[in-house]
């Protein structure tokens, strides 16, 4: 951790001194390789995840926000993307899919930008771009450390602070990040699912097995993404459904009935 930090004062001190002397316009990289560091650096951590912001706000100069504009909406999709997959790489937890957004500042010059990041938890209220911090980890003058409030509400404990945070049980469960359990019932038969990727079928090599002629041999699986549980059909010859309806992917919930062929599963999440 000290080398790096020590590491990371090298390069942002090169970068601030070249980035004066030689004013060129930004490149994407350039804004794809801050982003994944402001992810790292504004963890937390957790009672079982390491979770890592979902919100970035990337301030610009004004010449630097002309030139993405014929392309803004396709380059904030593409850093999107690139964030879901360097912190998935990293084992890192994101409570959704990274949105990115750019803003101009009229007192950065060209090819200076600052990034602000929020972690913010899209099933509550209160979770929208709009109350994306203004204040930004300047990318060329001396960072501003966010005020921390002495007495978070539930949902502001999910806010990224400079550095590491590290949440108490108490925290962790009034902010929602309990860790949920589920269980699955094969024909009344419990299977506790505790690993990333659970395969059910009739092959014996599935972690579930299930003995029925018009299950496939590796019929369906359920994967551990985010906070959810995910259903998905690994083109099983008589297909899933859910609730009585065909599907190839479904966020599981307490409560559905699955049918894969002839093999009723019944889900239960605590």
């Amino acid at each position: 951790m000290a080398l790096r930090n020590i590491e990371q004062k090298i390069e942002g001190m090169v970068e601030k001194t070249f980035g004066r002397m030689f004013r060129s316009t930004l490149q994407p990289v350039e804004l794809a390789r801050r982003l994944a560091r402001e992810m790292e650096d504004h963890k937390t951590v957790s009672v079982s995840r390491v979770y890592v912001p979902n919100q970035y706000t990337v301030y610009l100069s004004p010449a630097d926000r002309r030139q993405f504009s014929s392309y803004e909406s396709a380059l904030v999709l593409e850093l999107g993307s690139y964030l879901e997959a360097h912190a998935r790489s990293e084992g890192l937890s994101l409570l959704s899919m990274p949105r990115i957004r750019l803003e101009t500042d009229t007192d950065l010059r060209p090819g200076e930008f600052g990034i602000a990041c929020r972690m913010v938890d899209p099933g509550r209220a209160g979770g929208n771009e709009a109350d994306m911090p203004e204040a930004a980890s300047p990318e060329v003058e001396a960072p501003v450390e966010p005020q921390v409030p002495a007495a978070p509400l539930p949902n502001e404990a999910l806010e990224a602070v400079s550095g590491t945070q590290v949440l108490s049980p108490e925290q962790a469960r009034a902010a929602g990040l309990v860790r949920e359990h589920i269980t699955l019932y094969v024909s009344g038969q419990p299977f506790r699912i505790s690993q990333k990727v659970t395969t059910m079928g009739r092959s014996r090599d599935c972690d579930i097995v299930v003995p029925d002629a018009n299950v496939s041999r590796v019929h369906a699986e359920v994967r551990h993404e985010g906070l959810d549980y995910v259903l998905v059909d690994l083109g099983s010859t008589n297909g899933v459904e859910v609730n009585g309806r065909r599907v190839l992917r479904h966020n599981l919930r307490d409560g559905d009935r699955l049918s894969l062929g002839g093999a009723e599963v019944v889900v239960e999440r605590r």
